[in-house]
């Protein structure tokens, strides 16, 4: 499997005023993407990656001036890996409200010259899906082969469904939920009050200031990251090692290796990202409830979509347990939807979706070989006259009707699709 190499990313501006979900308009913004293998000619081989909480358009390859500054899922997408870019044209897109390129609170509020800080407007995974459809129509792309993604744009990649359901192929979810519970959406409130109580933070206008809330920054790091982790992941990497090999009798210094690694990562956390696009993120995460225009009744909100469904969980990951993912595909079935389930027995938690487990490589290295058999026999010249085709070539779906492709998984097996 080969390395894309060096990647760079592009900007595209758009002038037109993008309505969101809140009531809300952002009048002029940009977008930073990154791309990824070739366009074929019918322009119909485009993947779209959504990116989680902290991470951004940068999926694959690195870039010329950075050293060790491979994509997020670069173990997934490039020549040969499981999203094959030599096979397949891929999309990642810097969302809204971000802090890696794209329009968000470090940049620039046309009203008023400033830095938007606290006053960026609220955003959503529905507003995001607007703002990535619109790159595509600039780009030329009217349906996607596929919408891939982990987690929060697990949960960009159902909303492609349910609000672009004729533009895509098929929906990759992995380790994702319909909604959050209420422990989730605690943990997040947790981690925003450590950010808004940090007395660097000054309303989310700290810019101005000159200062970061790194303090709640890390806090907010740390929480977080104790739910990405398995209790067996962590009790294989620290258990209750100590730093020092030896008790230090302090409240306040770091005794256990844990506490070493989860003070490393929120001082690293702190260092490169933004609190209010921290704050921004975690609400989109809590506001994601499809079924709630539904009466609360998912299976009605997944009428809507007539694409096929790839949904991915591991067993160890307690934040978007399997059960949720199972609500998801129960709504799929009871839709008809063509529908495929994995349930992964990974030791590694919620960060296993980031991970090169290769049961779940296998499992999406599938769902894409078949997928491009799709896009093949789409092009593939009619049989002569006087023939018989055997079987009908999937093609793309029709106002009102799913791909072919298969039917609904009506039991899905642990590791398979």
């Amino acid at each position: 499997m080969g390395s894309l190499g060096i990647v760079e990313p592009q900007t595209a501006h758009f002038a037109e005023p993008l309505p969101l979900k809140s009531g809300a308009t952002l009048a002029d913004y940009t977008l930073v993407y990154e791309t990824y293998g070739t366009l074929n000619a019918d322009r119909s081989n485009a993947v779209l990656v959504c990116h989680a909480l902290n991470a951004s358009h940068h999926v694959a390859g690195s870039y010329a001036d950075q050293p060790r500054s491979e994509g997020w899922w670069d173990n997934l997408v490039g020549p040969g890996k499981p999203l094959d870019t030599d096979r397949f044209f891929v999309i990642g897109v810097n969302n809204p409200g971000s802090c890696f390129g794209s329009t968000g609170p470090m940049q620039p509020n046309p009203a008023t010259g400033r830095a938007w800080g606290a006053d960026f407007p609220v955003v959503t995974v529905e507003d995001w899906v607007d703002a990535q459809a619109r790159l595509l129509d600039r780009m030329g792309i009217g349906q996607l082969a596929a919408v891939i993604g982990g987690s929060l744009g697990g949960m960009q990649a159902l909303s492609w469904a349910l609000r672009q359901p004729r533009r895509l192929r098929q929906c990759i979810a992995v380790a994702t939920a319909p909604n959050l519970s209420a422990q989730n959406i605690a943990f997040n409130e947790v981690a925003r009050r450590a950010i808004v109580t940090d007395p660097d933070f000054h309303g989310g206008h700290y810019y101005e200031h000159d200062v970061v809330p790194k303090r709640g920054l890390r806090v907010a790091r740390m929480i977080g990251h104790i739910t990405y982790l398995s209790d067996d992941a962590m009790a294989e990497k620290f258990g209750r090692s100590l730093r020092n090999g030896q008790l230090g009798y302090s409240t306040q210094e770091i005794e256990f290796e844990i506490e070493s690694y989860l003070r490393y990562q929120g001082d690293k956390f702190s260092d490169y990202f933004d609190a209010n696009t921290y704050l921004l993120i975690t609400r989109a995460l809590d506001y994601f409830d499809p079924a709630r225009e539904h009466g609360g009744d998912l299976a009605r909100a997944f009428a809507a979509a007539c694409c096929r469904f790839l949904v991915v969980s591991f067993t160890t990951d307690w934040r978007f347990a399997p059960d949720r993912s199972r609500e998801i595909v129960k709504a799929l079935v009871d839709n008809r939807l063509p529908v495929s389930y994995a349930e992964i027995d990974a030791p590694h938690g919620h960060d296993a979706f980031l991970l090169e487990d290769p049961r779940y490589h296998g499992v999406l290295r599938a769902c894409f070989d078949n997928l491009a058999k799709d896009l093949s026999a789409d092009t593939a010249p009619a049989p002569d006259r006087g023939q018989t085709a055997t079987s009908p070539a999937p093609g793309r779906p029709k106002p009102g009707e799913a791909p072919a492709g298969g039917g609904p998984a009506t039991s899905p097996d642990r590791g398979q699709t």
